[in-house]
């Protein structure tokens, strides 16, 4: 299986309104830490995800999370 490329080794920390996202697993997306496609040709697709109410959260951006799409700290072992 393929690797993710390593999108930033930092967690995306924002606030998000509550509705669906698509949170970019393969690392290729210009519009990280969201799905802009660029996963097409590879074995990778957007993981699908819900917030019901506005929050903030830490999105992973290492692509090595045990937590998708939240960061676990993986990335500080990277």
């Amino acid at each position: 299986m393929e690797e993710p490329v390593i999108a930033a080794k930092q967690p995306a920390v924002m606030e998000l309104e509550a509705g669906t996202y698509y949170w970019c697993r393969c690392g290729r997306s210009k519009k990280q830490p969201f799905c802009d496609g660029s996963h097409k040709g590879t074995s990778f697709t957007p993981m699908e995800f819900t917030t019901t109410e506005k929050k903030t959260v830490a999105l992973c951006q290492c692509k090595h999370t045990k937590n998708p799409p939240f960061c676990d700290g993986t990335h500080k072992s990277l």
